[in-house]
């Protein structure tokens, strides 16, 4: 199995969002956001049980009327995963959904309006014990700060981000989490760097408007990889034009390959070369399919042949080695041999039944089923 990173992480003060801990020595959260129409309460609803079924930790949902706000509170009731109402200058929406159970607003402070509207805001999230995210956006930042600075840079949007997290310090309302993006890789790498030694607060990292499901991957592990790597990050968001699942999947891939944080399935496979005893591609293809519903953390190696293959599997939990019979190996150690046309079931059902035992150690005496192989 893996090791534990390596990874100093910066030191954070712990907010709750929900049953979720969000900062300090708490595992890095993931979340992505709902593209419905929020009004339409069951598309949303089947969304969001969708994010959890793939492992979400947080939610966030996009309130822009109080028509949506009404919906939201009906979305609310019926999922068990925390929500942050995401909410633009009014401050009544926001007064609103604290009443009916949000978890976390995302509502800028001073984007609000007069003085006791945003006081307003607080005492609710204080009385209800609602934190707040400050989320600063290179694409939004106030006219006067485009006119200093002329066009974003790391400098404004800190600078738009320090207004408003002294806002809630004047009215002593320390429960709050910064964002601090931009489509700019490096912008918003600089800008987190310049913000992490200001303040104590979680911090939920993201590259804004990415762009689609590969290139916003590898945006987003760059710029997310950047940050992670110097310990600095909470809570993340991989922004995609894309399905809101594979924003996910793909969070949770960069959190594994900084072995900062493992859930499901963690596959080491090789590229393939004419020394392959069977099509490596399409069976980590179609192992990817079958294994997306397993949360729990496992290392499966998939190798072509003898060369890396019998190294790579010893160290997994399950291994394949292609060879002349293929060899399955578990905890370190031949099992038995496979051939091609049985393979990939073969594979799924030692990985299920690991999965089994795993839970059935932790969980003894309760009964686990095991899904069937078709």
């Amino acid at each position: 199995m893996s090791e534990a990173s390596p990874i100093k992480r910066r030191k954070s003060r712990q907010i709750m969002v929900g049953n979720v801990p969000v900062g300090g020595d708490a595992p890095i959260a993931v979340q992505s956001m709902t593209n419905t129409e929020t009004c339409d309460v069951d598309a949303t609803v089947a969304q969001i049980q969708a994010l959890q079924g793939v492992g979400a930790d947080i939610v966030r949902v996009s309130v822009p009327s109080m028509d949506a706000a009404e919906a939201f509170g009906l979305i609310k009731q019926r999922v068990d995963i925390p929500l942050v109402a995401d909410i633009h200058f009014d401050y009544k929406i926001a007064l609103r959904v604290a009443e009916l159970g949000v978890d976390c607003l995302r509502i800028n402070p001073g984007n609000i309006g007069r003085e006791d509207r945003v006081r307003a805001v607080v005492d609710s999230a204080r009385d209800h014990g609602i934190p707040i995210r400050i989320g600063v956006n290179a694409g939004s930042l106030e006219k006067e700060l485009q006119k200093k600075y002329g066009e974003p840079t790391p400098d404004a949007i800190v600078e738009s981000a320090l207004r408003h997290i002294d806002i809630l310090d004047r009215l002593n309302y320390p429960e709050f989490k910064v964002s601090l993006k931009a489509s700019d890789v490096f912008m918003t790498v600089h800008a987190y760097q310049k913000l992490a030694g200001q303040i104590e607060q979680p911090l939920h990292l993201g590259i804004t408007e990415a762009g689609g499901l590969r290139s916003g991957s590898v945006k987003s592990a760059i710029g997310l990889g950047m940050l992670l790597s110097e310990g600095i990050g909470d809570t993340i968001r991989v922004s995609l034009a894309a399905d809101p699942v594979e924003e996910i999947r793909v969070g949770f891939d960069i959190l594994k390959s900084l072995r900062i944080r493992n859930k499901g399935i963690n596959l080491i496979a090789c590229p393939s070369c004419s020394r392959q005893r069977f099509d490596v591609i399409s069976t980590v293809n179609e192992l990817e399919n079958r294994l997306e519903d397993i949360l729990e953390p496992m290392d499966v190696a998939v190798i072509g042949c003898v060369v890396n293959g019998p190294g790579e599997a010893k160290e997994a939990a399950v291994g394949l080695t292609g060879g002349e019979p293929n060899l399955l190996y578990v905890d370190g150690k031949p099992n038995h041999k496979v051939d091609n046309e049985n393979m990939v079931d073969e594979l799924e059902k030692e990985i299920r039944a690991r999965i089994t035992r795993q839970q059935q150690v932790s969980h003894p005496g309760k009964i686990i089923p095991i899904k069937e192989i078709s």
